[in-house]
């Protein structure tokens, strides 16, 4: 037997069936089946393209991405690109190993920009979350300003101001729940936002 055949046949994977192509001392007749084989999609010619490429493809992934569950993903998605693509195969500008590399390029550097994509969008929640704790904050602090000055008016506006800050009542409503007239409970409510207006103004200036 050919010593040449035997070592190429012992780097096969364990349970792999050997194709008619497979079987000639030649090594560039056997590659060159293997690409024909591989062009008309016979699977056989997938799984020994695999066996004999995977390992270069896996390096290239590892070398780059620095984490061996994205290297297997990238070498399963590189020869299902492969496969799938093989109809834009031409070996008259590139040989079936450099084809395939090419392919693993384009993988790794989908991923690299996954990676960029994902980092994107985790940073993209941190600062939403942080702007809406900004929020609320200024939201407690305006609400704290407001009650401040709610307790500087007089009883009764001070009454009919909570109830139409804080109740949401109308002014009808806070003039039946008063008992007051329609026109006093405006009255109040107008002179207050004025006052209200005023001394927020005064603090937004000084702070």
């Amino acid at each position: 037997m050919d010593t040449r055949t035997t070592r190429h046949r012992s780097r096969r994977p364990h349970g792999y069936v050997s194709a008619p192509y497979a079987n000639s001392t030649d090594d560039e007749r056997d590659l060159a089946s293997l690409v024909a084989a591989f062009r008309a999609g016979d699977e056989r010619a997938l799984a020994e393209t695999y066996a004999r490429w995977s390992s270069l493809v896996y390096t290239l992934a590892m070398r780059s991405l620095g984490d061996a569950g994205d290297a297997e993903d990238v070498t399963q998605k590189v020869f299902i690109a492969a496969w799938r693509g093989r109809g834009g195969f031409d070996e008259a500008r590139a040989p079936l190993p450099a084809w395939i590399v090419g392919i693993a390029r384009h993988c790794i550097a989908d991923a690299h920009e996954a990676r960029a994509r994902q980092r994107r969008i985790e940073q993209s929640l941190v600062d939403d979350a942080d702007t809406l704790a900004v929020d609320e904050s200024a939201d407690v602090a305006e609400r704290l300003l407001l009650g401040e000055e709610l307790n500087r008016l007089e009883p009764v506006p001070q009454r009919v101001m909570r109830l139409a800050f804080y109740e949401d009542l109308t002014h009808v409503q806070i003039a039946d729940s008063l008992g007051l007239p329609l026109g006093t409970v405006k009255s109040h409510i107008r002179r207050s936002l004025t006052r209200l207006r005023t001394r927020l103004e005064a603090n937004d200036d000084a702070s």
